[in-house]
């Protein structure tokens, strides 16, 4: 793990010194993978020869004494609804068990540019939905924390790897929480960026309204480099916002001075563990020992969030999941009747029971009859949701509250209760209806499982969302603490 231990910065150095070799680094993460592997389970598809490959030219790159960009031979993770060229891409279903692209995601394709190492696709709950990585058609991921608890999800995979010290840095997809509350699970960092600033082009679409790709990394400096890498403006994607893109990483000063922090009292009532709260308010102390300000705010409309979200996110899924149908890519059913019979037995054999839920559940609300009452008055609500964001940024530079209500559950403890499974995202939901920005923090334990501080921020503000968390992080040592596998 001391490799793997070091800050991104010092890795470079290494390299740039010759100290390190490529080679070194991918070595050492394969072999992570191999002792840490048949516990965590946070890889479905490994990219040995690929990585070892690139590994070797890159060495050779080194030879020539030019200063190399910061992510240069990092091994990475990424997320298995992330197409990669000639890479298995399965967003951990059996419909898509056997797709390999033929194109890399505008992400995948920034980080090629920066020439990370690509180790291999991580688990994750079937096309990302879901909170516990239970959902996994293949196998689900494990806490690095502790084995018999989750990892959270649908990022589980994506959050476990970094936790474990098998890469250095994981990209994953954040639609109601899914960087957020993985990463808060497992102690790390993990960063859901203003919905627009990272293209979702080669995404595999839950709900497009609300994906967003990110960085979830072992600390918030590492975090602020890997945003740097993938942040932008992508003709590919008609939701990417056309934004100039500032150096984040200079915005890592340590000064909170002033910095006005609002605490939604709606984060920290009726659901929330006891020790979450403490861990919140003990972070908000250490503020203002840094000369920042806080007090209560009330976002009104947060009861309403979960409805809203499941509908709206159910019904666009509804709507995306239907090319899946067995006659352009994917797995196909064997010997069907005719065409219905074909679409019927393709998506009843490739999709589990979570996929199907948010299928019937969203085409219930788009249908005739329906729309009205459900799909239109969420959007509705949404825009409310919105407003109570806007209202707060206008007095609040951030606003910070727990990321989860509780620390990782235990396997199997919530997998047959649905709607107890959705309530763990009451915290991060209302921020991504907002499509505002957020980080992910470790703040404390309960128990040996870590516990997560939320800080959200104005949309594409991402520079101050981590000035906060850079300040929180250099005064505690949460953040150094490591899981014993």
């Amino acid at each position: 793990m001391a490799l793997f231990d070091m800050r991104l910065q010092e890795v470079h150095n290494k390299l740039n010194s010759k100290e390190l070799s490529v080679q070194e680094l991918v070595d050492a993460s394969y072999r992570r993978i191999a002792e840490t592997e048949p516990s965590i389970k946070a890889f479905l598809t490994l990219n040995e020869d690929g990585a070892r490959a690139q590994a070797e030219e890159l060495d050779k790159q080194l030879q020539d004494g030019a200063e190399r960009g910061l992510l240069f031979g990092l091994p990475a993770g990424i997320k298995d609804n992330i197409v990669t060229e000639g890479l298995l891409t399965t967003c951990a279903s059996q419909f898509l068990s056997n797709y390999n692209p033929i194109y890399n995601a505008t992400a995948v394709r920034k980080l090629n540019a920066a020439q990370s190492v690509t180790i291999g696709k991580l688990n994750m709950d079937e096309f990302a939905m879901g909170g516990s990585n239970e959902n996994s058609s293949f196998y689900p991921t494990r806490n690095p924390w502790n084995t018999e608890h989750v990892p959270g999800g649908s990022s589980g995979g994506s959050a476990a790897s970094v936790a474990a010290g098998q890469v250095y840095f994981s990209l994953g997809s954040d639609t109601g929480g899914s960087i957020r509350q993985p990463a808060a699970y497992c102690g790390i960092v993990g960063l859901k960026p203003t919905y627009g600033l990272v293209s979702r082009f080669g995404l595999v679409a839950f709900a497009s309204s609300l994906d967003q790709i990110g960085p979830l990394t072992k600390n918030v400096e590492d975090s602020a480099y890997v945003l740097q890498a993938i942040a932008g403006y992508d003709n590919m994607d008609s939701t990417s916002a056309n934004v100039d893109i500032p150096d984040y990483t200079s915005a890592l000063t340590g000064d909170v001075k002033g910095l006005r922090i609002g605490v939604p009292k709606e984060y920290l009532g009726q659901g929330i563990d006891p020790r979450v709260k403490e861990s919140v308010m003990a972070a908000l102390q250490v503020y203002e020992s840094l000369g920042a300000t806080w007090e209560e705010v009330s976002l009104p409309h947060t009861d309403y969030a979960i409805a809203t979200y499941y509908l709206l996110a159910s019904s666009e899924a509804s709507s995306n999941l239907a090319r899946f149908d067995g006659v352009r890519y994917g797995v196909r059913a064997e010997n069907p009747d005719n065409l219905i019979d074909l679409y019927r037995k393709s998506r009843s054999q490739g999709f589990g029971p979570e996929v199907k839920r948010r299928i019937m559940l969203g085409t219930y609300a788009l249908s005739s009859g329906y729309y009205d009452a459900y799909y239109l008055k969420a959007q509705k609500v949404r825009t409310l949701i919105k407003q109570d964001f806007d209202q707060a940024f206008q007095q609040y530079d951030v606003l910070i509250g727990p990321t989860a209500p509780t620390p990782a559950f235990r396997i199997g403890e919530q997998v047959g209760d649905p709607l107890t499974m959705y309530l763990n995202d009451i915290c991060t939901i209302p921020v991504s209806l907002a499509g505002v920005p957020a980080i992910s923090v470790p703040c404390g334990f309960a128990d040996g499982l870590p516990i997560g501080l939320q800080i959200i921020g104005k949309a594409f503000d991402e520079r101050t969302v981590l000035r906060a968390a850079h300040a929180f992080e250099q005064h505690t040592d949460y953040h150094k603490q490591r899981p014993q596998l």
